[in-house]
This record gives C-alpha cells, sequence and structure tokens, in this order.
C-alpha cells in the first residue's frame, strides 16, 4: 500500500493519502456517476480513470453509480453499454451498480425536512419569468413572489405535484437560499421539477424528479463517499453542494474536488454534438470508428491499455488545457507495435509471375509473428510461382531513390527470395496486369551468391493461398484542431477522408480463423483490427487502427 501511494503524483492523490494517514478517513470511497443519455467518450475515460484508479491505488471502493435524474434523454442502452465500457477498460466497481433513482424516496423526504425548516419553497414562476428575477452575473436576483408561502401550503403544494395535480414547468420545488448571492448557484435553485414521464427504472411511479445539484451531494452522502471528484465546471455548483449537507440529516459528510476535464485536439466531446454526427448520417452510429466514444476507439482497434496510458501521461491537474491528439495516437501505436502480431496484407494487388518456378509449387517460408518477441513463435507463409505485391510497389523506371522493384533491378520479398523483374504483361487498355519476375536462387534469408544486393524489401501473399478482405480505412473525423470551437459550423470541418474502403485486399495465408477484435500490423502497411461487429466468415473486415507514422506530423 505504501509504494503504491508514494508512486503517485497528482493532487489528488496528495490529498487522499494526508487524509487516511490522518485517520480523517479509514478508507477511500470513490464514484463514477455517469448520466445515461448517451455513450462514454475519451473524457468520461480519464474520470473513470481518475475515479476507479485512485480507489484501486489506495485499497478501497469506487462505485458505478447513475444519475438517472432526468427520464427524458434517458435509455437502458446507454446503461448497459455504459458498464461494458467501464469493464473493458479494466476498471470493477463496488458491489451492485447503484442508481440516483434508488434514493428518490428518501430525496422526497429531505425536501420536505427542507420546506419544515423554512430552507424550501413551491414556486409558480414560469421559466422565462424565473430566468429574469435570477439577475445576472453582474446583478442581484430578486425574491421570486411565491417565496414566503407558508409550511403547510408549501408541504400540500408538493405533494400536489407529486400526485401529478399540475402541470408540466407550472411549479417548481425551489431552495430558499439567497437570491443576491454573487455565485448564481446559490439564488435559489430548483431542487424538483414536474416531469410526467415513464422512467427506465421507477416506472411511472414519479412525476417529479430532483435535479443533479439536489440530488447528488446527498447520494455522495448515503453512499459514504470520501472524495467526490468531478471536473472544473462543478466548482461554482460546491457551495450549494455543501450547502445541502450542511442544512440536510445526512449519515456521511463527503468533499467535493474538482480536476480539469480533457480536452483533445481534432475531437469534439459534447454529447450534443456526437448526437449531430450520428443522426446527420455523417457517422454509421455512436460506435463508428471515427467516434471518441469508448465503444467507437474499441471498434477501432484501441486497446485499454493505451487509453489508460493516455489518461496517465494527461495528468491530473487543475489547469485547462488542450491535449495533442497525437498523443492519444501514440500510446496506441507504441501499446500495438509491442503487441500485435505481424501479417502480410496487399492493398492495392499486382500479379507478380516468377518465372523460373514450376507450375503448382507450393512451398512454406517461415516468418516470426513479432520481430521482437521470440516467445509469440513463428509463422508458416505460403510461397509460389504466382504472387500479389501492391501495386504502388513496382515501376519500369525510376530514379534511385525508388526502393522497391523495377524492371531490371532486384528486391526482397519479404521473409523470402530475392527476385528481379524481367517484364510486364499489360492488359487490353494498356495497363500493367503483371510483372515477370525471376527468382535469385538460394537467396532465402541471404544475400544473392552473385553479390548483386537488392535495392530494398517489398511484402506480398501468395494469390493461390491469401484470402479477400474488405479494409477500411479510418482516419481522423475532423480536419480542423478546434472543430466546434470556431464561427462556422462544425460539420465543415469533417475530412472528407476519414473513411476510405478497399473491397478487395488479400491477406497472408492461415488466418482463416481470426476472431473479431483480433489486431494485426499489416506489415508496412499500419495496424489493423478484424471489426468488432462486421467480420465474420462470410465478410471478413478490418478497420485501420492507425498508420505506422504519424501522417498528420509530416504537414498532412
Amino acid at each position: 500500500m505504501k509504494e503504491s501511494r508514494e508512486a503517485s503524483s497528482n493532487f489528488l492523490a496528495t490529498i487522499i493519502n494526508t487524509d487516511l494517514e490522518s485517520g480523517k478517513h479509514d478508507v477511500v470511497v470513490t464514484r463514477f456517476p455517469p448520466e445515461p443519455n448517451g455513450y462514454l467518450h475519451i473524457g468520461h475515460a480519464k474520470s473513470i480513470s481518475v475515479n476507479f484508479g485512485l480507489a484501486e491505488q489506495f485499497g478501497g471502493r469506487c462505485n458505478l453509480r447513475f444519475d438517472d435524474t432526468n427520464p427524458e434523454k434517458e435509455n437502458q442502452v446507454y446503461i448497459d453499454a455504459i458498464q461494458d465500457d467501464v469493464r473493458w477498460l479494466g476498471y470493477q466497481w463496488n458491489d451492485e451498480v447503484l442508481y440516483a433513482s434508488s434514493y428518490f424516496h428518501q430525496l422526497y423526504e429531505w425536501a420536505k425536512w427542507l420546506i419544515n425548516q423554512g430552507m424550501a419553497y413551491v414556486c409558480d414562476l414560469s421559466a422565462d419569468e424565473a430566468r429574469e428575477y435570477r439577475g445576472t452575473l453582474t446583478e442581484p436576483g430578486r425574491n421570486s413572489p411565491y417565496r414566503e408561502r407558508t409550511t403547510e401550503e408549501n408541504l400540500a403544494l408538493l405533494e400536489g405535484m407529486k400526485a401529478g395535480k399540475f402541470d408540466e414547468g407550472s411549479r417548481v420545488l425551489r431552495a430558499r437560499i439567497d437570491m443576491a448571492s454573487p455565485n448564481i448557484n446559490m439564488r435559489d435553485p430548483i431542487l424538483y421539477r414536474i416531469r410526467k414521464l415513464h422512467h427506465h427504472q421507477t416506472g411511472n411511479e414519479w412525476c417529479i424528479y430532483p435535479t443533479y445539484d439536489f440530488a447528488h451531494g446527498q447520494e455522495d452522502a448515503i453512499e459514504g463517499i470520501t472524495h467526490s471528484i468531478c471536473t472544473l465546471e462543478f466548482e461554482d455548483h460546491r457551495p450549494l453542494y455543501e450547502w445541502f449537507l450542511d442544512n440536510l440529516p445526512v449519515p456521511s459528510r463527503p468533499r467535493q474536488y474538482e480536476f480539469a476535464r480533457l480536452n483533445v485536439n481534432y475531437t469534439i466531446t459534447s454529447k450534443r454534438r456526437l448526437k449531430q454526427l450520428v443522426e446527420s448520417g455523417t457517422v454509421s452510429g455512436w460506435d463508428d470508428p471515427r467516434m471518441p466514444t469508448i465503444s467507437g476507439m474499441r471498434r477501432r482497434g484501441y486497446t485499454p491499455g493505451s487509453i489508460r496510458t493516455f489518461c496517465d501521461m494527461v495528468g491530473t491537474n487543475r489547469s485547462d488545457g488542450i491535449v495533442d491528439v497525437a498523443m492519444l495516437e501514440h500510446c496506441i501505436r507504441d501499446d500495438l507495435n509491442e503487441n500485435a502480431p505481424r501479417a502480410m496484407c496487399v492493398l492495392n494487388p499486382l500479379r507478380l509471375i516468377i518465372t523460373n518456378i514450376a507450375e503448382g509449387h507450393v512451398e512454406q517460408v517461415s516468418a516470426p509473428i513479432h520481430p521482437n518477441r521470440e516467445e509469440m513463435g513463428q509463422r508458416s507463409l505460403p510461397f509460389s510461382g504466382e504472387l500479389l505485391i501492391d501495386r504502388d510497389d513496382f515501376r519500369e523506371e525510376a530514379n534511385k531513390k525508388f526502393k522497391r522493384l523495377v524492371l531490371g533491378k532486384r528486391v526482397r520479398l519479404r521473409n523470402a527470395y530475392v527476385i528481379e523483374a524481367d517484364e510486364v504483361e499489360r492488359d487490353d487498355n494498356g495497363e500493367i496486369a503483371a510483372v515477370k519476375c525471376r527468382l535469385i536462387e538460394n537467396s532465402l534469408g541471404q544475400d544473392p551468391a552473385d553479390g548483386v544486393k537488392p535495392k530494398g524489401v517489398i511484402h506480398w501473399v501468395s494469390a493461390a493461398q491469401a484470402s479477400r478482405v474488405e479494409i477500411r480505412l479510418y482516419d481522423r473525423l475532423f480536419n480542423h484542431p478546434a472543430p466546434d470551437r470556431t464561427d462556422e459550423d462544425m460539420m465543415v470541418h469533417i475530412n472528407p477522408d476519414s473513411l476510405v474502403t478497399i473491397d478487395e485486399a488479400w491477406l497472408e495465408g492461415g488466418l482463416e480463423n481470426v476472431m473479431p477484435e483480433t489486431v494485426f500490423q499489416f506489415e508496412r502497411e499500419g495496424y489493423f483490427v478484424a471489426d468488432r461487429y462486421e467480420y465474420n466468415a462470410e465478410r471478413r473486415v478490418f478497420n485501420r487502427v492507425i498508420g505506422l507514422r504519424d501522417s498528420w506530423g509530416e504537414g498532412k
């Protein structure tokens, strides 16, 4: 325990360590409280890593609690997806999944408590009138004309709201705090509003629902949360969080702490804007591999380890800033370079006919599954007289900078022999249909005996044994570093090359039984993952995770 505490460097870990060593808390209890109104994104991954990570580091507990106080936008689909995301990232919540709705009865009793203490009242102002009375950042608000209702009248009206006697928007329950407070959040905030909607957990039991501000701190207190960690936009809400804890008979006293949210360039994390991308058909869904959602990144081929490493590299502090998405791309590239098995796949095929190999001859050549990890073993590659190479790897004529196959020149076939190109075959349109070449004998794994060395190395597959696959070349969805922070609609910044589909690519033989979500480095091409949903025996779809190098850093 002591070693893990000393290893941490962020300010939250320092606070927790101090609280534990001082005896303020015996155990750390955190929580991750997502709203089930959309899919989690990379920003949530940071919050997950902070809350679950701190609990894990200090031998404590972290609750997964759904903030389901707004049934208008919530859905069981999101609840299931969020649980799946948390598990996939490698975290496990304490005991069962929790819901704000489980505490609705207790919250309602506490609302009545505030009324009895003269600290809450039912207000009939319309939404427009309430905004007018609220004031501005520079001008104080005004008391509602309904602020002085009696305790009996307020209790009766609240019961009427609960019983469904009033229309939506006609009445709300508000805290009686201070309409002149410089903190607008303290100007008699709303505690309950009427919403005559079916709730995914409580059905039609309720037609009034608590606000997040009223529910959150009390939920923390019920669960015994010691450190309620959220992002900086909630800093101005902390006085209200503490006001409720001060004025209600809660069973424990949590403390709220704030850290800077994760902002990544070339990326949007607004749920409203992500939903716009889905509903406009710009992407195929919330889990489209170009989306910054955790499910989208998973389908793209990102690993849990790469995302957790990225969150660690970003750090946890109180300074807002923009993180370069290249850091995230570096994390997955580094992870897959270390762990992904290798394979060869030809994306733009050109036939290569080896004229001095007998027709029908097939031999097996050996290649490492990973060049730097002997423990992963070897793979066997069928080698025959007709191969497929990438069309971009051949030129009839080229200068010395072209280190691939040229007529009259030699090149090594990766993990196999040296060949020399002799002539081309053309189709009826005059396009090159095939390249004829000779295999240089005794060049498997060694330089040719005549001393004429090959100019480069190219990848290949055996035409007869290769399997056809569909390749989806994914790239960044936006071509602007701040697509939602310009005067233009974010849609004008959509990268037109964010998805390019290749219907006919050819993968080396022996990989017919690949499982979905298996990632390979296709040598010389990049990292590719078998699609989570669409990879099957009938349609073998691979998504490009990331290229071998940062093409955007090269001025793309």
